[in-house]
């Protein structure tokens, strides 16, 4: 089956539980998963009963479509994403994304929790992300092209949506959130990165570093779909000396007691 079979077909069993129309999407990142309990829930699936949806395997992923309000404001939420170190394709990480697009959402936040390359920044600080540096191995548009879903070569000058970072920055800054606008990078993982590696990152100008979210962007720019990233500092590696072990424990700790913040801006960008 084609991928664009296999989207409508994911399309059509949503529709068979609701036919809530959302507008916004939302992609919940590690640690941040607090938000989608504050949806007034019109429907409520887990990706196992998803056609073609792959199930998320990592602490903190529920593994959940909620469709419905935040703040009375049509939503739909992905409770935890996949990740290309947990051993599923590109197609698999981003599939989500297309169906949320074929739902008719107009715009798309994604979140995630990130390490601070930029000295400037502090745990518990939010980047907007305005450009990245993709370090993946593999691309989520590799193979054959089908036009139905967007162009051969998708142009990548603008890959977030100014108009959205002016307003989380406005939000941001009328809350008294540290919230900086920066470029975010990514490499596959599971690891962490080591030393030299956080250190060469710094030189190319990433500001923070994950291992994810950069597949789905693609995915999404290939659709049109305007974008928004909000990354949450969860540690500081740079320079060396700064660099601590850290566990997933503490990353998610730092994230739950960060992610007032992240909703703060999440809700005034949401419509």
């Amino acid at each position: 089956m084609e991928l664009y079979d296999q989207i409508q077909e994911a399309v059509r069993f949503i529709r068979t539980v609701t036919d809530f129309q959302p507008l916004t999407g939302i992609i919940l990142g590690t640690g941040l998963g607090n938000l989608a309990n504050e949806v007034v829930a019109e429907a409520t699936i887990a990706y196992t009963d998803i056609p073609h949806f792959a199930r998320s395997t990592v602490e903190s992923h529920s593994g959940k479509l909620i469709l419905g309000h935040l703040d009375g404001k049509p939503v739909v939420v992905m409770a935890g994403r996949f990740h290309y170190y947990e051993g599923w394709s590109m197609q698999q990480v981003t599939f989500p994304v297309r169906v949320l697009n074929y739902l008719g959402i107009e715009q798309l936040i994604i979140t995630n929790a990130s390490g601070g390359v930029n000295p400037h920044l502090k745990a518990g600080d939010i980047v907007v992300v305005k450009d990245h540096i993709n370090l993946l191995p593999e691309h989520p548009l590799r193979g054959l092209n089908d036009d139905r879903l967007g162009p051969r070569f998708p142009d990548m000058a603008v890959p977030y949506e100014p108009s959205l970072r002016i307003k989380a920055l406005e939000i941001a800054k009328k809350h008294q959130i540290r919230a900086f606008e920066g470029v975010y990078s990514a490499l596959q993982g599971p690891n962490l990165e080591t030393p030299a590696e956080y250190e060469m990152l710094r030189k190319l100008g990433s500001d923070c570093t994950g291992m994810s979210s950069l597949p789905e962007v693609l995915v999404a720019r290939h659709m049109s779909l305007p974008v928004l990233m909000l990354s949450m500092v969860a540690n500081m590696a740079f320079p060396p000396s700064v660099i601590r072990e850290t566990s997933l424990e503490d990353v998610i700790a730092v994230a739950k007691a960060a992610e007032p913040k992240l909703s703060t801006l999440v809700r005034g960008v949401v419509y």
